[in-house]
């Protein structure tokens, strides 16, 4: 069977339905819970089962409450209680085959069988009216995707973000940084947009000959910091966690686990960082998102804001 990576979905022996979210899973996999079957759920299943959507709050005091062998700062499920993997690079044609806007991204992206898939609600087949496009591009794919999705709005083929978009982003993620840096930030990444008023964006993940080496695992706490440093490799800062290595006198990583902060700084920019410093064997890396909100943490381009 092919490795489980992230934001690969799995369901357990109970139906429920987990979004992957780690890169090591050979043992237990990381993950998220997202949907329990709930005969008064909002959400359908191809097989008219009803689910429930749960938030990030609710889904880890559900898991505390009924499963708390998996609780922890992420859900662990041993891989003998799973019933199946889904996997967006494998559904991904008969997603499309169902969802015109999602063959439409495809026929945009113009990638390998492989290269793409689609993550989130669609995969589970429990996505409503409401429901955004989550893609997924995996490896160095990622950045060609990236450079389509803009040209592609630079064509019309695909919609720029709104101003009522990039507000209600800004609201649902709630950073630690004003809204004008934050959207100043965000237009560069090109990693989101709209296509026929459908919101989407790409989420890189990495192929399956690269994961090895992915961060895994906490380290001792050395208490909280801000930094400024310049950013030495961003190649991996796409990624969950994020990974930017820094020239730093004591830190030689920062690592974003929330997708607010990833990349948000290019190679050769200066960063200013706050979050909490762990160690590492011999290593110290300073980590962004040690909550879910990332109170008090972010990730700035100095560089950026000098421009």
């Amino acid at each position: 069977m092919l490795p489980i990576r992230l934001r690969d979905f799995v369901e357990d022996l109970d139906g429920w339905l987990y979004a992957v979210s780690a890169y090591d899973n050979e043992i237990n996999v990381g993950c998220v819970l997202r949907y329990v079957p709930d005969n008064e759920g909002e959400r359908v299943g191809p097989s008219g089962q009803r689910y429930r959507k749960y938030d990030f709050e609710d889904a880890y005091a559900r898991i505390a409450r009924e499963k708390p062998a998996y609780a922890g700062l992420i859900q662990r499920i041993p891989r003998t209680d799973l019933h199946r993997v889904l996997k967006p690079d494998l559904e991904i044609p008969l997603i499309a085959a169902s969802h015109p806007r999602v063959k439409k991204l495809l026929d945009l992206f113009r990638l390998p069988p492989g290269a793409v898939g689609c993550t989130g609600s669609l995969l589970c087949g429990l996505e409503n009216g409401s429901s955004d496009i989550d893609m997924v591009v995996y490896g160095e794919h990622w950045f060609t995707a990236q450079a389509l999705v803009k040209q592609g709005i630079a064509d019309g083929r695909i919609e720029g973000m709104s101003p009522e978009m990039w507000r209600k982003v800004y609201e649902k993620r709630k950073p630690e940084i004003p809204y004008e840096v934050f959207v100043l930030h965000e237009q560069r990444k090109w990693n989101r947009g709209q296509i026929e008023g459908t919101y989407f964006d790409i989420l890189y993940t990495r192929s399956y000959d690269k994961l090895a080496g992915a961060p895994a695992g906490k380290g001792e706490v050395l208490g909280k910091q801000t930094i400024v440093a310049t950013v030495t490799d961003a190649s991996l800062a796409f990624d969950n966690p994020a990974v930017y290595e820094i020239a730093h006198e004591s830190v030689t990583k920062v690592l974003s686990f929330t997708h607010t902060y990833s990349g948000q700084a290019l190679t050769g920019e200066t960063i200013e960082a706050c979050g909490v410093l762990e160690q590492h064997g011999a290593e110290r890396w300073l980590i962004v998102g040690t909550t879910r909100e990332a109170k008090g943490e972010y990730i700035l381009s100095k560089t950026l804001l000098r421009e």
